[in-house]
């Protein structure tokens, strides 16, 4: 019996003082249902037994995934809590009963290409520097924000798609999924994994914190819900997208094969995902994980009866005097440069395919732009009416940045309500877009942009700084202080001190 990927951690929520966890083994064929023991600091053990989430491949296993669920009473101080399956060990903290729990949020767990990776001498570099921080400030959920692993070499390491891929598109259009290329994708995609996440240093992290996760394009391949309709639709295209939304409910989110998650947004058919942590005094925090790629195309990004499940959810949210936080995590920035001239400029010159296909996978492509302004409409009237403080967290574009969403539109109690901050983060592992990138981000792309009346969206600098773009790998961490602040912190290869920005709620007075 051996373990091929794991433990890794993933969050299920806090349900009536009770911080809920599973747990994820990849083993060999010949490892039978075992259980899982685990122990509070000073409690009892307790076991658990295991659920079989899928036997790979199918027919002739060689591989089984495993899941363990239990969930841990809070109490009134932080609990670290060990636990053990198959022989290896490890721990988690658990946060005090009350108390906003500490979080950390990385993007862009990978390398888009072998010439990317070629040029990192310390590939895994930053993993090590969650690892030291953990260790001196615990942090109790890990939030993934996207590209956890990159599966754009599916091109070159499956040959069948290899040679569909040098066809003319009116002819690959045409061509069948085969079995062939079935089972070929089905193994590139979980071999990609446990490659990917067995590596050392993430998995000693994704064994210590659980991890909430959801995924953007690399996780299917570069680009996907960008491309044009006949290639989007077509039958490789999408045996393609539907492994990788196998893989990715089965290893990110831990779930059987049409197993809903215990977080899932309501009447969603996206993976979409949210919880309530109920906090004591005056405050709570709320996380909401929208799913940006299931129904991705040229047109949308994500489908109206989709979006309408999200906004019924945010709607049954608790309507009180208390002051909240609301997380979204959103794959891509709402608040980045605009880059749609350029896009429409591209359109026009023959060659330029692939980073049209980027460009258009920005909220600011002319073909999401209305939706986007609707959402951020959406958040506004939240904010305002609930004392929601709303703040969005990206990853995608491998640079970090602060960006904030301002309505000087009338009706708002406090005027504080009107401001929705944006924190980029990215990425753990890819690193920036080369220096003359960065250069023109910072010196020639514009900072502020109209998005409606009254309403704008700018790029800031860094408080303390004259940057607005971090152009080096990094990490967030999100850290709350007894006054319901949350402290962002962005952890930057080879900088001493983190980049800070406080996040105050909604009517916070700062005392003179």
């Amino acid at each position: 019996m051996a373990i091929k990927m794991g433990p890794i951690l993933g969050f299920r929520g806090q349900r009536q003082g009770e911080w809920w966890v599973s747990v994820l083994l990849v083993t060999d064929a010949q490892t039978d249902r075992h259980r899982l023991t685990f122990t509070p600091a000073g409690g009892v053990e307790t076991s658990v037994a295991a659920t079989l989430l899928k036997a790979m491949p199918e027919g002739k296993p060689s591989l089984r995934a495993w899941r363990w669920d239990f969930a841990v009473r809070q109490t009134d101080v932080e609990q670290q809590i060990r636990y053990e399956v198959l022989g290896t060990s490890a721990e988690f903290w658990v946060p005090a009963q009350g108390s906003m729990p500490n979080i950390a949020y990385a993007s862009c767990n990978g390398f888009s290409s072998v010439k990317v990776k070629n040029s990192c001498k310390v590939p895994q570099r930053l993993w090590v520097d969650l690892a030291a921080k953990h260790a001196e400030r615990h942090y109790h959920l890990l939030m993934m924000g996207g590209d956890q692993v990159y599966a754009d070499s599916i091109w070159e390491v499956v040959p069948e798609l290899s040679e569909w891929a040098g066809l003319p598109v009116e002819q690959a259009i045409k061509r069948s999924f085969t079995a062939d290329m079935a089972r070929k994708v089905d193994r590139f995609y979980s071999e990609l994994y446990i490659q990917n996440w067995g590596q050392k240093e993430p998995a000693s992290m994704l064994a210590r914190i659980p991890t909430l996760m959801m995924w953007d394009d690399h996780d299917i391949f570069d680009g996907w819900g960008s491309y044009s309709p006949e290639l989007q639709r077509c039958a490789v295209h999408q045996g393609i997208f539907n492994a990788a939304r196998d893989y990715f409910a089965l290893y990110q989110l831990q779930l059987a094969k049409d197993e809903r998650h215990p977080l899932a947004i309501p009447a969603s058919t996206s993976f979409a995902h949210g919880c309530t942590i109920e906090l004591e005094r005056d405050h709570a925090m709320v996380i909401l994980a929208l799913d940006m790629r299931n129904d991705r195309n040229d047109s949308q990004v994500i489908g109206p009866e989709n979006w309408q499940a999200v906004y019924d959810w945010l709607d049954a949210l608790p309507n009180d005097d208390r002051s909240r936080h609301l997380l979204i995590l959103s794959s891509i920035p709402v608040v980045h440069p605009d880059f749609s001239l350029i896009e429409r400029t591209l359109s026009v010159f023959p060659g330029q395919q692939e980073l049209e296909d980027d460009l258009r996978d920005h909220w600011n492509s002319p073909a999401h732009k209305q939706e986007r302004l609707r959402f951020i409409h959406r958040l506004l009237a939240l904010s305002q009416a609930r004392k929601y403080r709303v703040t969005l967290l990206s990853g995608d574009v491998h640079v970090g940045a602060v960006g904030i969403v301002t309505s000087s539109r009338d009706g708002a109690s406090d005027r504080s309500a009107q401001v929705i901050s944006q924190l980029t983060s990215s990425g753990i592992v890819h690193p920036a877009p080369p220096g003359v990138m960065l250069f023109f981000l910072e010196n020639v792309m514009g900072k502020q942009y109209v998005d409606d009346r009254d309403i704008t969206s700018e790029m800031t600098p860094f408080p303390g700084t004259r940057t607005y773009y971090i152009g080096t790998r990094n990490w967030l961490a999100l850290e709350p202080d007894e006054s319901g602040r949350i402290w962002a912190k962005w952890h930057v290869e080879n900088v001493s001190q983190p980049y800070t920005k406080v996040i105050h709620p909604i009517g916070y007075k700062i005392l003179e």
